[in-house]
């Protein structure tokens, strides 16, 4: 696959979108772990936190990758992503409690690598979608994408709450792109893409129709419920 192709740019903008929204959760898990840390051990627990679960999304990327040539997975695959997006929207805020705080470095990144490893399978299911050209995972988008995880997490996690906060439509915005991808599962899907390839040509059409449909249903349900409040 050559770099620095058209196509090759929008996907790498879409793994880096996808990655920037989906790991502040991840921040937030880090930060919590390891607040009872100070100093050096602080910065040990996010720093080898952090990296022991981007190789765990390594190694969920890779067994994702084989699984995903299995017919009817892939639309799992959708599925999964429409919820990873709805629960973007409605389900951000983390549960403290179920956060266990960290007494030592090495606890505290046990903690994280395992609170990761359990949030991660939805993540890269969303990466590895975004790193598709042609039908094909790109493996350098891919590396791409678990590459900057690390930098994402450890130094994203104040900013990206600070710009949700002061623009909360990039919440939409970032869901959108999620039920967009579940779309492209759904045609690339083994078992579905031989009666959807007649439709392949307006695929992107019914994912943006999707996506914008989706979005406008969210927001209004949650205008409801604050309005219910």
């Amino acid at each position: 696959m050559d770099f620095m192709t058209g196509e090759w740019l929008g996907r790498l903008v879409g793994v880096l979108v996808v990655n920037l929204i989906l790991s502040g959760d991840n921040a937030v898990v880090i930060a919590m772990a390891a607040r009872s840390l100070e100093g050096a051990n602080r910065r040990r627990a996010i720093i080898w936190g952090a990296a022991g679960a981007v190789i765990l999304r390594l190694v969920f990327a890779a067994v994702i990758t084989f699984l995903l040539v299995i017919p009817f997975l892939q639309v799992v695959g959708g599925l999964l992503l429409i919820w990873i997006a709805w629960r973007l929207i409605h389900d951000s805020e983390p549960e403290e409690g179920k956060i266990e705080a960290g007494q030592s470095a090495w606890q505290a990144i046990r903690i994280i690598i395992v609170a990761d490893a359990v949030m991660s399978l939805d993540n890269v299911i969303a990466l590895v979608q975004a790193a598709r050209i042609g039908g094909e995972v790109s493996t350098s988008l891919l590396v791409i994408g678990l590459a900057t995880t690390i930098p994402l997490v450890v130094f994203g996690a104040a900013i990206l709450t600070s710009l949700l906060d002061r623009f909360p439509v990039l919440v939409y915005v970032g869901a959108g792109l999620l039920v967009y991808l579940a779309v492209e599962m759904f045609f690339s899907d083994v078992f579905l893409h031989h009666y959807l390839e007649p439709y392949a040509s307006i695929e992107w059409i019914v994912g943006i129709a999707a996506a914008a449909l989706f979005t406008a249903v969210a927001w209004l349900w949650t205008r409801r419920q604050k309005e219910a409040h």
